[in-house]
C-alpha cells in the first residue's frame, strides 16, 4: 500500500513543487517590501525551472496512471507541461517592466498565475471527467481574478465580470454534458468511457446531447465560434500582460482535454463531433478573419486573429487521425510562441504614461526601433501564414491533415480565408515601415528582455525553416499518448 502511494505521490511531484512554491510565493510576499519584490520574481521563475526538471528527468514514454486511473502521465502530458513552464517563464519575463510600471507587480500576480498553471497542469494530466473540470475551475477562477487585478481600471473590472458569468455558464455546460455521458456509460474514467462506448453501446441521443454540451465548454474556453464572445471583451479591458497570459498558455491545456475527451473517451462518436468541429472551425475562421479587418484597437484585432486561429487548430482535430492530432499539437504551440512575441512587443511600446492600444501607435516603428519592426515584422507574417514562417507550416500541416480525411471543399475555403487575414497583419507591416511615427523616441528594454524576445521571434522563423524536429516531437507526444 505504501509503494503504491509513493508510486502516486512520484508522478504528481511537479504539481506538489508548483503548489508549494506558490504558496510559499504568496507567504513571502507578507515579509519583505515592495522594493525587494525581485525576490518574489526570482522565486517565480526558479519554480518553473524546477517543475522543468522534474518533469523532464523523467520523461514519460510510456502511459503510467495514479490515483485510481484519475491521472496519467504520459508524452502528450509530459510535452504540454514543459511547453506550458517556457510560456509562463517568458510571460513573467515580458510582464516585468509592465506591471512594475502600474503598480501590479505584486505577490498574488505571481501567485494567482502559479495556481493557474497548476490548474493546466491537472487538467493536461486528467484522465477522469471529475479531474478535467477540477483543473478547469482552477485555471478559471485564478484567470477571473487575474483579470480584475488592477482595480482601479474600470474596464479591467468590466473585463473580468464579463469573463466570470460566460465563464460559469460554460463550466455548467461542460459539467451537464459530463452528467450526461455518466448516466449513459456509468463511469467518469475516459478509458473506462471509451471501452463501454467500443463494447456496449448506449442510448445515442442521450450520448450525443452530452457530447454537444461538452463541445459547448470545450469551445469557450479555446474561443471558438460562437462561444467567442468574451474573447475581444478580455483582451480589450485587460491590462496587456494579463490579455498575453489569457491567450497563450491556457490554449495547450484546453487543447489537451480536447483530445483526452474526444480522441481518447468519445472516439466512437467520431463521426457526430466531427460534424460540429468543421461547423466551428469554418465560423470560427470566417468570423475571425473578416472581423478583425475592422477593430482599430491592436489588443481587438489580437482577439479575434486568436478565435481564426482556433478555427485551425480545430481543422486538425476534426480530421480524427493521429496526424491530424499532431499537427493541431504543432499549430497550438506555435500560437502560444507568436503570441507571446506580439503581446511582448505591445508592453514594450508601453510606457508609464502611455499604453499602446491602437493599431495607429505602431506608425513608423522601424524609424524608432529598427530591430523592433523585424521582430514584429516575423510575428506578423508567422501569423498570417506566409512562409518560411512556422505560422506556413503550422497551417499547411492541419489544412494537410484535413485534406486527408476528406474535407477538401473546406479546405479551399479555409485557405480563402488565410488571404482574407493577410490583410490585417500586412496593414501593420505597413505601418511601421511606410507610415511616419505618432510617437517620437526610443524603445527602451532591458537587456535580458532584448535577448530573450529576440530568440523567441527568431524561433518562429529557425523552426519555421527546419520544422520537422519539432514536428516529429508533437507527433511522438500524441502516439505515447493515443496508443
Amino acid at each position: 500500500m505504501n509503494e503504491l502511494i509513493q508510486f502516486d505521490l512520484s508522478l504528481i511531484m511537479p504539481e506538489i513543487f508548483v503548489l508549494s512554491m506558490a504558496m510559499v510565493v504568496l507567504m513571502t510576499d507578507l515579509f519583505i517590501k515592495p522594493s525587494s519584490r525581485w525576490i518574489i520574481y526570482s522565486l517565480s521563475q526558479l519554480t518553473l525551472l524546477g517543475s522543468t526538471y522534474l518533469t523532464g528527468k523523467d520523461f514519460a514514454e510510456e502511459t503510467q496512471f495514479a490515483f485510481s486511473n484519475m491521472f496519467v502521465r504520459d508524452g502528450l502530458a509530459d510535452f504540454l507541461k514543459m511547453i506550458s513552464y517556457l510560456g509562463i517563464s517568458l510571460t513573467f519575463l515580458y510582464s516585468r517592466s509592465y506591471m512594475k510600471d502600474r503598480g501590479l507587480y505584486r505577490g498574488e500576480y505571481f501567485a494567482l498565475v502559479l495556481f493557474a498553471l497548476l490548474g493546466m497542469m491537472i487538467m493536461i494530466s486528467s484522465h477522469n471527467m471529475l479531474l478535467v473540470y477540477m483543473g478547469l475551475e482552477l485555471l478559471s477562477l485564478c484567470l477571473y481574478s487575474i483579470t480584475a487585478l488592477d482595480r482601479d481600471n474600470q474596464k479591467a473590472t468590466e473585463s473580468a465580470i464579463k469573463y466570470f458569468v460566460l465563464g460559469a455558464l460554460a463550466s455548467g455546460l461542460l459539467l451537464y454534458g459530463m452528467s450526461m455521458i455518466y448516466g449513459a456509460t456509468s463511469s467518469l474514467d475516459i478509458g473506462i468511457i471509451s471501452t463501454t462506448l467500443f463494447n456496449h453501446p448506449t442510448d445515442h441521443s442521450i450520448l450525443v446531447l452530452g457530447l454537444v454540451f461538452v463541445l459547448a465548454g470545450l469551445a469557450f474556453k479555446l474561443g471558438a465560434v460562437p462561444f467567442q464572445m468574451w474573447v475581444p471583451d478580455v483582451y480589450e479591458g485587460a491590462p496587456s500582460s494579463i490579455a498575453m497570459l489569457i491567450s497563450s498558455v491556457p490554449k495547450l491545456a484546453a487543447f489537451a482535454i480536447t483530445i483526452r475527451l474526444l480522441a481518447d473517451g468519445l472516439q466512437s462518436m467520431i463521426i457526430d463531433w466531427k460534424e460540429m468541429l468543421l461547423i466551428m472551425a469554418v465560423l470560427s475562421i470566417s468570423i475571425g478573419n473578416i472581423t478583425a479587418i475592422a477593430q482599430k484597437n491592436i489588443k481587438r484585432m489580437y482577439a479575434y486573429s486568436t478565435i481564426s486561429h482556433i478555427g485551425f487548430i480545430l481543422f486538425g482535430v476534426m480530421s480524427g487521425s493521429l496526424n491530424g492530432y499532431a499537427s493541431s499539437l504543432f499549430y497550438v504551440a506555435s500560437y502560444m510562441l507568436m503570441t507571446l512575441v506580439s503581446f511582448a512587443i505591445l508592453m514594450i511600446m508601453s510606457n508609464k504614461n502611455f499604453e499602446c492600444e491602437l493599431i495607429e501607435d505602431f506608425k513608423g516603428l522601424n524609424k524608432r526601433s529598427p530591430w523592433y519592426a523585424f521582430l514584429m515584422l516575423i510575428v506578423m507574417l508567422s501569423m498570417a501564414g506566409i512562409p518560411p514562417t512556422i505560422g506556413f507550416y503550422a497551417k499547411f500541416m492541419v489544412l494537410q491533415a484535413a485534406l486527408e480525411a476528406g474535407f477538401v471543399g473546406f479546405v479551399i475555403y479555409a485557405v480563402m480565408m488565410v488571404l482574407v487575414g493577410m490583410f490585417y497583419y500586412l496593414r501593420i507591416v505597413k505601418l511601421m515601415y511606410f507610415d511616419e511615427p505618432k510617437v517620437k523616441g526610443k524603445i527602451e528594454a532591458s537587456l535580458d528582455v532584448q535577448w530573450v524576445l529576440s530568440l523567441n521571434a527568431l524561433s518562429l522563423l529557425i523552426i519555421g525553416l527546419v520544422p520537422y524536429t519539432f514536428m516529429e516531437a508533437t507527433t511522438q507526444a500524441i502516439s505515447l499518448s493515443l496508443n
